[in-house]
């Protein structure tokens, strides 16, 4: 199975493929999508939607795990974020793949064990979690992926639940 983590935002989007495997998910693909601040909002949007199809095409995820957007005090951050957001999952809703969408909380607490974690904290555990010989970056990387192995935690205590 292939889970996509977005952490979605219009200046720079995190991606994480991951490739859910035992004893260790294996990240395929781990990046940031960028568009240019000086461009108009529908172009950027426009960039960053050829890109995600880009991404589905190559990874061919089943589940997209993205950030939920909660009130920011920066309204036209939250807008950006709201509107890269919806782009992203409208895509994975027009090819049927399942989206879920997980608050910053729930990411901290499945990677980092608490909710409360910091950014450095979850960057660790993420390189932990996924082997890696250097903690992803940038931010927006470490996040998506932080967001996808919340997916595959959620899901394996789904299936626990149900035996």
């Amino acid at each position: 199975m292939f889970v996509l983590g977005v952490d979605p935002g219009l200046s720079r989007c995190g991606y994480c493929c991951l490739q859910a495997a035992v004893p260790v998910a294996r990240p395929v693909a781990l990046g940031v999508i960028t568009t240019p601040p000086s461009s108009p909002v529908p172009a950027r949007l426009a960039e960053l939607l050829d890109e995600v199809r880009m991404l589905f095409d190559e990874c061919r995820p089943q589940v997209l795990a993205i950030e939920r957007v909660l009130f920011q005090t920066n309204v036209q951050t939250a807008m950006s974020v709201g509107q890269a957001s919806g782009v992203i999952m409208a895509e994975a809703a027009q090819r049927g793949i399942a989206v879920v969408e997980y608050s910053p909380n729930q990411v901290k607490e499945a990677v980092a064990g608490h909710g409360a974690a910091g950014k450095e904290q979850v960057t660790r555990m993420v390189q932990t979690l996924l082997d890696l010989p250097a903690p992803p970056r940038p931010a927006d990387a470490a996040d998506a992926a932080a967001i996808a192995l919340c997916h595959l935690a959620q899901s394996a205590a789904l299936v626990g639940a149900r035996r």
